[in-house]
């Protein structure tokens, strides 16, 4: 009997070693001769609309959950590249869409709603180190059908004074950050905010009451289900409820002024080519928006 169990434990253990060989070396590629590689696939780009001008850079690399992207040098040299194409054209901006995987869904670190916000950001930081100012940055995301993300984050530049389509570019910045529409009861005004957004009120509360001369704008948006006077309704009242928020639970005395665009502003498309619905750009386009603002601060409302 010990004989026969110790023949189990040894299979075993050859079962084990034989699925974490196939799981690094055949499903992550990350075997060389003898030892862990960092394989990745080399098809990063920099697009302008349809123009590719950058190409066959490494793909970045996040860790499952990971906030910190794992760079190479060769990711290096393209941030360092992007940089030198930004100071060159200072007409351009980026839009930095961030990938995450669906099992990372419930990770929400900071103020930002979802994980690929949060990646995003910290590319936009990387970016900032290198003398870049952060409101030349537009942040994006969505959810990753490959589970291994082996293709996280895309860099679009753009003309800031000519979107195509003629769709809002969402900051997601301490004094312009915005916030979707699951704070809300569905279909209502009634405000439910999530840990997030609890979080960043916190922080908004303090700075307004560490900047007495500063004030504050809510601005509500919407899909384009319904008509423009009940949309153009329905965000004006989040937006008030949004108000009553800070003034009521958290007791912020600053001047706070509320505005709602309704249907009018999307910062995606309603609906696919041919008429299909979106439902993940309708929910990108329900949204409410704040923005803090000082006498000596030029803040853009979004």
């Amino acid at each position: 009997m010990r004989f026969l169990a110790l023949l189990v434990f040894m299979g075993f253990l050859a079962f084990a070693l034989l699925a974490r060989w196939y799981f690094i070396c055949e499903l992550r590629q990350q075997c060389g001769p003898g030892e862990l590689v960092d394989a990745r696939l080399q098809t990063l780009r920099l697009t302008e609309g349809d123009s590719v001008l950058l190409r066959g850079y490494d793909q970045f690399a996040f860790d499952s959950a990971a906030l910190q992207p794992r760079l190479n040098d060769n990711n290096q040299f393209f941030l360092d590249t992007l940089a030198a194409i930004l100071r060159d054209r200072s007409d351009r901006n980026v839009t930095l869409t961030a990938l995450y995987r669906e099992s990372e869904d419930a990770v929400a670190p900071g103020f930002f709603e979802n994980l690929g916000l949060a990646r995003a950001d910290q590319i936009r930081k990387l970016m900032m180190r290198r003398g870049i100012d952060q409101n030349r940055f537009t942040l994006d995301y969505g959810i990753s059908e490959d589970r291994q993300l082996r293709e996280p984050i895309m860099f679009d530049l753009y003309d800031p004074a000519a979107v195509e389509g003629g769709f809002e570019k969402v900051l997601f910045t301490f004094k312009n950050m915005t916030f979707s529409d699951a704070n809300f009861e569905y279909n209502s005004a009634v405000f439910k905010p999530g840990p997030s957004l609890q979080l960043y009120a916190d922080s908004v509360k303090t700075y307004l009451d560490l900047n007495p001369e500063a004030s504050m704008a809510i601005i509500g948006h919407t899909d384009s289900i319904g008509s423009d006077a009940y949309n153009l309704d329905l965000g004006m009242r989040r937006a008030e409820n949004a108000r009553f928020y800070f003034q009521d639970s958290l007791g912020v005395t600053a001047s706070i002024q509320i505005d709602s665009e309704g249907e009018s502003r999307p910062v995606a498309p309603n609906s696919l080519p041919g008429g299909a619905d979106n439902p993940e750009g309708r929910q990108k386009n329900r949204r409410v928006n704040f923005v803090l603002s000082t006498a000596a601060d030029s803040t853009a409302v979004q």
